[in-house]
């Protein structure tokens, strides 16, 4: 994986589109892909390590890892082919260029724009301290972003990135991702999210049975509220996206949660969201 430097952004990707996700679904959004991550869902490290070796995954590549192939996961991570190792270090001067190249600089200064940093995983402490150094270079003239994050919610979010993030965007991992309980389930940096003025807890179902685990392992021991949790449909292709949407819309009547359904079925359509 490429070295994180704290006075640059390693990024993987980045570009203009619309979140497709949770509550803030539809807004007018400047994705920023920050490369690592600290789980390999669908993955051993093994096999990853070798991945990374290898580095023969095509952009945007769609994949089996091995812990999904042996069933012990239902899913692959699908951003695996950015974050692994095509992040790049670039300056702060980089992004501010390119919003004035495509006309939205001021509307990203305004917070009309929103700003999302995902991932990899945004949270890893450099990257923390990298976003916290971009922020404060890129506004120190004047305004201020509409900073939303998106993380696994495994990593605490220090003070200095903590207080000048808008909204934060938890996506846990459920068993079906293939990491152990102690990979995916961070107390102290679920209890910190939560400390958040603006917070939600986003998770893609298939079955009951997700919605049993969301419950058990997190909306009940970390007492979420349930106005804070929202689910999607997990969606392979085109072809289930109503049937899929309405499963959601029905659980949703019975646990009470908030249910969405997606604006996107590729992951790699970004003229809509990652």
């Amino acid at each position: 994986m490429t070295k994180i430097l704290t006075d640059k952004l390693l990024l993987s990707s980045d570009f203009y589109s619309v979140q497709g996700e949770g509550f803030s679904i539809g807004v007018p959004s400047y994705f920023i892909r920050l490369g690592n991550c600290n789980l390999t869902c669908g993955m051993s490290r093994l096999f990853t390590n070798q991945l990374l070796k290898d580095k023969n995954l095509e952009d945007g590549e769609i994949f089996e890892g091995d812990l999904q192939k042996e069933g012990k996961a239902t899913w692959t991570c699908d951003s695996t082919s950015q974050w692994l190792y095509r992040g790049e270090n670039k300056d702060f001067d980089y992004l501010i260029d390119r919003w004035k190249e495509e006309g939205i600089y001021e509307d990203i200064m305004s917070g009309l724009i929103h700003l999302i940093w995902t991932g990899g995983e945004p949270t890893l402490p450099k990257h923390q301290e990298a976003i916290c150094n971009f922020i404060e270079y890129a506004t120190e003239e004047y305004s201020s972003f509409y900073n939303e994050i998106e993380t696994n919610g495994t990593i605490y979010i220090d003070d200095p990135l903590f207080h000048k993030l808008d909204q934060i965007n938890c996506s846990p991992k459920l068993s079906n991702s293939g990491m152990t309980e102690k990979q995916r389930i961070k107390p102290e940096a679920i209890n910190r999210i939560i400390e958040h003025d603006n917070y939600q807890f986003k998770f893609v179902i298939s079955n009951e049975d997700d919605i049993k685990e969301i419950f058990r392992d997190f909306i009940e021991p970390f007492n979420i509220p349930l106005q804070k949790v929202c689910c999607m449909p997990g969606l392979d292709d085109q072809s289930n996206f109503h049937e899929r949407t309405q499963f959601v819309l029905e659980m949703s009547k019975k646990y009470k949660f908030v249910g969405l359904t997606r604006l996107h079925i590729s992951a790699w359509d970004k003229t809509l969201n990652v």
